[in-house]
């Protein structure tokens, strides 16, 4: 008798603003002259990654739940530059990260890979992706950076398959 494995769920760790912070990005992005080909990202899906993880096992979400679980109170971050990267991904990204968002990111490395679980060599660049295929758009000049108080949580998601959006798994903090 063979076991079916469980299911793969394509994982990363991010912080979700707060209303007013989600209306302000909103509004930083109706700013931008966007091409007819951008696909703006919807204001409920506005976030900042901190790892993304991969596919991974369901059945290690329990693993995850408890091995991901840091006391943090929350930290600063002030979104101050835009632009569209190679790939045409629009962003308003942070030119400087506040100590405490880089502490919670180091720390969640250390846990990852004590999970045995990949995490990405690159430095971290926080930025809100604003819109994907933004190839030619142009941002407000000048750019009114967002100012943005992270609290607790960090949350655990799911990303959908087929661009369905996001699905909270755990929430830290």
């Amino acid at each position: 008798m063979s076991s079916t494995p469980a299911p793969s769920l394509r994982l990363f760790l991010g912080l979700w603003p707060d209303d007013g912070t989600r209306a302000a990005l909103h509004a930083h992005a109706e700013a931008w002259d966007w091409p007819a080909t951008a696909r703006r990202t919807r204001p409920e899906r506005l976030h900042i990654t901190l790892h993304f993880i991969g596919n991974v096992a369901g059945d290690r979400l329990p693993a995850l739940r408890q091995g991901l679980q840091l006391d943090w109170a929350g930290g600063e971050m002030v979104l101050d530059h835009a632009t569209v990267w190679p790939g045409g991904i629009a962003v308003l990204e942070a030119t400087r990260v506040q100590p405490a968002l880089r502490a919670l990111h180091e720390a969640l490395a250390d846990r990852l890979r004590a999970l045995d679980l990949p995490v990405d060599s690159r430095p971290w660049r926080p930025h809100v992706t604003l819109a994907r295929k933004g190839f030619g758009a142009h941002p407000p000049a000048p750019v009114q950076p967002v100012a943005w108080g992270v609290r607790a949580p960090y949350v655990l998601v799911q990303s959908l398959a087929g661009g369905r959006g996001y699905e909270p798994v755990a929430s830290f903090g």
